[in-house]
């Protein structure tokens, strides 16, 4: 037990600065010997910890490498990463990015195509692009368009393969034919709310012993335009006594008159959800799916019931914690009413956690893809709020965005006594070769609050520039000394030189504008890059204009 007691004493000291702690020592001895008595421990503990501490560090770590050299290899900080999926082997997993575009994605989007991403690279596998747009009444053009700027673009995703689902309509109805003709589904001319109330009830209706024959006949008139919307419909033939209602007949293809975005008047019967995914999962040869526990195990088995009755191969389904967005508004009908009544700017509004309006208040790309390996797979539901994905974002700006001065609600004041002076100024305190440079003399531009807060006597100094006191109502030169300040000083004050400033407005979270005056060497920014307004906050430059520069604010 000596040499246990020795083995941790040595290594505790060796590790603080050859001091070893005997409480630490004891709780390592008891870890690795639960059985033995404690105060037996501590004794002996307190004895070798003695000793241990009365040799000079040399020695410790030399006696240690002879007792037990392994507690000196440093371990490794394991990488956090994805944990492995099941059945999933290099080269063979295909996972798929299905958004519907009858909206503008937001940050619970972007986790769940980044996971699929991920997952696809983290074995050399495929990713698809499937647009899942199979109901015109909601998706438009605009918003596939938005996606593609979203995934390939903003997120920096490269699908193996885009596919649009409506595209595969030829091949759905080939399949629902051959379901008919095999007396698995049959035509339904049920209204919709006594097909629900039957479906409740676990009630099968008239239509359900139609003929083969008959139900392909009907299924002809469906697709050549014969009946109106809502007439009729295809069910599938399941069971209407399951203990899961969504077994219980579910209809699979449906009327819809509405022009399509892509294929126009081509077509006017749609497939459901579930009969659409369980079939082009499987013809796209997807491996491993994805997606938020909020689907619910009883579509699992419709959708694996469909793959059976077409002895389609069945994937891995792997099925995560919902992501609860809280703090802001993602449902995108609240979203287009918002709009529509001028209570947002539009689908970019910073008070959203759209893709878009996150792109353009400055979070980049691999902010997401960090926060994706955060969160994984996990089961439990995670609550998704914009600080999660600042705090990550804020760690890669700091290592990047240089940094400049900007001055909110502007005053002008004069020190008496300054000096002109040339200063250089530091882009980024990691990058001392980049520098701004200003001239200052006696009058500068701080605000109005840090005016009104400067007391009789008292030492303060413009950030990097010069120290001052306040003398009756008149602000005086001290020196340029900052050591002098550091000892005695009682703020650091933000500051612009009257002669070198351009107009600068700020589009706040909350949409407000704050307006000021930043330094010159903005002037030089592209649009679109991200900064550090010293004191202020980070923020991305949107717009260049002629009188001046209009910038999102990112965060603090």
């Amino acid at each position: 037990m000596k040499d246990v007691i020795l083995k941790y004493a040595l290594h505790n000291a060796v590790k603080f600065n050859g001091k070893a702690n005997p409480g630490a020592v004891i709780g390592k001895v008891l870890a690795e010997n639960p059985k033995q008595n404690p105060a037996d421990i501590g004794k002996q503990a307190a004895q070798i910890v003695k000793q241990v501490n009365a040799l000079k560090p040399e020695e410790q770590r030399k006696q240690l490498e002879e007792l037990s050299p392994e507690l000196l290899e440093k371990k490794k900080k394991e990488k956090r990463g994805l944990p492995e999926l099941p059945n999933a082997k290099q080269g063979k997993v295909v996972t798929r990015i299905p958004p519907e575009p009858s909206k503008y994605n937001h940050i619970g989007h972007a986790l769940s195509f980044l996971l699929n991403y991920l997952y696809a690279q983290k074995y050399k596998g495929k990713c698809i692009l499937r647009f899942e747009d199979t109901n015109p009444q909601t998706a438009e053009q605009e918003y596939v368009d938005a996606m593609k700027d979203d995934v390939l673009n903003y997120l920096d995703i490269k699908p193996d393969k885009t596919i649009f689902a409506s595209d595969e309509l030829p091949k759905l109805y080939e399949m629902s034919e051959q379901l008919i003709m095999q007396s698995k589904a049959y035509m339904c001319f049920c209204e919709r709310g006594q097909m629900s109330e039957k479906r409740r009830k676990g009630l099968a209706c008239k239509c359900r012993s139609i003929s083969n024959e008959a139900n392909l006949h009907q299924w002809l008139k469906m697709l050549d335009g014969k009946f109106s919307e809502g007439q009729c419909s295809l069910r599938l033939k399941i069971d209407m006594e399951s203990p899961n209602h969504v077994m219980r007949d579910p209809v699979i293809m449906r009327i819809c008159t509405t022009p399509h975005y892509r294929q126009k008047k081509k077509y006017n019967v749609w497939p459901m959800y579930d009969f659409e995914n369980a079939i082009l999962d499987s013809l796209n040869g997807v491996t491993h799916i994805l997606r938020s526990i909020e689907f619910g195990t009883m579509r699992v088995e419709l959708q694996n019931y469909i793959k059976y009755l077409f002895k389609l191969p069945k994937q891995e389904v792997i099925q995560y914690g919902r992501f609860n967005i809280t703090g802001s508004t993602t449902q995108g009908r609240e979203i287009r009413k918002l709009i529509e009544e001028k209570k947002v700017l539009g689908w970019d509004d910073p008070r959203l956690v759209t893709l878009r309006a996150l792109k353009r208040r400055g979070i980049v790309k691999e902010a997401f893809y960090g926060l994706a390996l955060k969160v994984g797979l996990s089961k439990a539901e995670t609550n998704l709020d914009f600080t999660m994905l600042s705090s990550i974002n804020r760690k890669l700006l700091d290592a990047s965005s240089e940094r400049y001065f900007f001055v909110e609600d502007p005053v002008k004041v004069n020190i008496q006594g300054a000096p002109e002076q040339e200063l250089k100024l530091k882009l980024h305190p990691d990058k001392p070769k980049k520098a701004r440079q200003f001239k200052t003399a006696d009058e500068f531009y701080i605000t109005k609050q840090d005016k009104g807060s400067f007391k009789q006597n008292k030492l303060y100094r413009l950030m990097d520039c010069l120290n001052f006191k306040k003398k009756d109502s008149k602000l005086v030169f001290d020196s340029l000394e900052h050591d002098k300040y550091k000892q005695k000083g009682e703020k650091i004050v933000h500051w612009l030189p009257v002669k070198e400033t351009v107009d600068v407005e700020i589009l706040m979270p909350d949409a407000k504008l704050v307006k000021g005056y930043g330094e010159k060497n903005l002037a030089n920014l592209k649009e679109g890059e991200v900064i550090q307004f010293e004191r202020f906050g980070f923020c991305r430059l949107d717009k260049k204009q002629k009188t001046k520069l209009v910038f999102w604010f990112t965060h603090k």
